[in-house]
């Protein structure tokens, strides 16, 4: 039984290409390309809490670099914590337990009352939001035929830019509403926080859909869990064919050395049965942590986890901070040339000029609100990106993920740079669509390489390497544009473009993806 099963059992290619294309595959990009959106809406929320809570929470420009920088730090930390338990305990576990957690504490945060703990609940949120970030390409990858996963995994780039396009909806129509702020003593309930309340719904949601999903068979396998990994590819050939399960053609899977671990090759008890309440299972599962950690700095992987963790620094760092900054941009804009019509002036000037009136004013901005033209600036940014979204798919096979990695950070880096010379909010928002659509989509494709090059039980934990990179650079970019936006703008100007034209030098090193099974 042994041999037979050792020299007739297909291997993972052969197996999922037996299994077909069709509903399961459309209903598993849905379900993924729904949480990256989702992952846009989470990351960039603050983006129009910024300007909505500055009275309630009389903020400073210093206090609005913390608020961003809060969820950063979470994401820095998040990472690689749901990056190790990703590739030890399962995609599919990891990947509910983050968006449970993002929405409930989502919720929780739109009653707090004090700024530190705000901050707080959004440190929370990174730290899981960072978690669904890392796993969706990764577990969405892992069921596809090598024909078809490159552009799939493109496909996602869409759903980024649903996200960002559906999160202007949501505050365009909740945070105006000016009839339903509630008070009772120092307890104040506005629109604002119905606003974040309503962002943390969706988290809840797709978490109990996922729960529907199966655990990826290209994880079970690595495990050594053949018998759940066959019956999960029973299951997708059910759905997608229509056919009985048992008429499935493979009837066998062909085992290798396993490489996720060190608990399986020492007993029978594969990993993802390891209990986290019992010490000695603990133990082993720190202890393969620590020996895939250990693979990803070592050779033939140390190279590919330098350039993907350089690459993210620059470009991560650089798009969250002016993605966060951008609408509190449009509103300084706003205000700038709502006192001084048809004047021309850079958003270095607007800044200083606006932060200058505000110092004998209104500090905290408690007799104004947010005027519908930055909804509107926010959601042109969103809708600019439809283009490149569908470009990638359509010639990612022809052109490269690697070509269209340098072409979007070289152009990103250009832009950047423009935005010192724009003299008026127009300007601004045609260089603030092109930068967003071209830096997303440098990010969808460094996770679609990361999918190709690294294998199964290091590819979770690669891209939270990464991602922890791109966080922290992100981290320090919006707590050091908090503070420079009113002293010196040109700096953080000039510093995120060289990061921008930087990781696109970098791309030169990466090798061509998408043309092998994955290892």
């Amino acid at each position: 039984m042994g041999l037979d099963f050792l020299e007739h059992g297909a291997d993972f290619e052969a197996a999922i290409s037996a299994a077909g294309f069709g509903r399961f595959h459309f209903c598993l990009l849905a379900i993924t390309g729904l949480i990256y959106a989702n992952t846009a809406i989470g990351i960039t929320i603050v983006s129009f809490v910024l300007p909505a809570a500055t009275c309630d929470f009389k903020m400073t420009s210093a206090d609005k670099g913390w608020l961003t920088a809060a969820p950063m730090l979470g994401m820095v930390l998040g990472s690689y914590f749901w990056g190790c338990l990703a590739d030890t305990k399962g995609r599919k576990i990891v990947l509910v337990s983050t968006l449970l957690i993002d929405g409930v504490v989502g919720v929780i945060s739109s009653f707090v009352q004090i700024l530190p703990v705000f901050m707080a609940c959004r440190f929370i949120n990174g730290f899981s939001i960072a978690g669904a970030m890392g796993i969706c390409f990764p577990y969405l990858g892992e069921f596809q035929q090598t024909k078809y996963r490159e552009k799939i995994l493109c496909w996602m780039e869409m759903f980024w830019t649903l996200g960002v396009i559906i999160l202007p909806l949501i505050a365009w129509g909740i945070i105006p509403i000016s009839g339903i702020r509630i008070e009772s003593g120092s307890f104040s309930y506005d629109s604002w926080n119905w606003f974040v309340s309503a962002c943390g719904v969706p988290s809840l949601l797709l978490g109990f859909w996922l729960l529907t999903f199966p655990e990826s068979p290209k994880f079970m396998m690595e495990c050594g869990d053949y018998d759940d990994a066959l019956d999960c590819l029973k299951d997708i050939y059910r759905q997608n064919t229509g056919d009985d399960r048992d008429n499935y053609p493979i009837k066998s899977l062909k085992e290798k050395v396993r490489t996720v671990s060190v608990a399986s090759q020492n007993s029978q008890k594969s990993v993802r049965s390891l209990s986290m309440r019992k010490p000695k299972d603990l133990k082993r599962l720190f202890s393969e942590i620590w020996v895939q950690t250990k693979a990803l700095c070592r050779p033939p992987y140390l190279k590919y986890t330098i350039l993907t963790c350089l690459i993210q620094f620059g470009l991560t760092t650089s798009y969250y901070t002016l993605m966060i900054w951008f609408p509190e941009l449009f509103n300084r804009y706003e205000e700038f040339e709502s006192r001084f019509p048809n004047t021309s002036a850079s958003v270095c000037d607007v800044s200083s000029i606006v932060v200058v009136d505000e110092a004998t004013g209104d500090p905290f901005d408690c007799e104004k609100t947010i005027d519908s033209s930055v909804y509107l600036h926010t959601l042109i940014v969103g809708l600019a990106c439809i283009p490149t979204s569908l470009w990638l798919p359509l010639c990612v096979h022809k052109l490269g993920a690697k070509f269209f990695l340098i072409f979007s950070l070289t152009i990103a880096g250009v832009v950047t740079v423009g935005l010192y010379y724009v003299q008026n909010s127009t300007q601004n928002l045609v260089l603030s669509c092109i930068f967003e659509a071209l830096t997303s989509l440098a990010i969808s494709l460094v996770f679609c390489v990361l999918v190709d090059l690294f294998p199964t039980n290091l590819r979770v934990m690669a891209a939270a390497l990464s991602l922890t990179a791109g966080r922290g650079g992100g981290l320090i970019g919006n707590l050091s544009f908090g503070y420079l936006i009113d002293i010196n703008c040109v700096i953080p100007i000039v510093v995120f473009a060289a990061f921008l034209f930087s990781a696109a030098f970098l791309c030169f090193f990466l090798p061509k993806t998408g043309q092998e099974a994955l290892d």
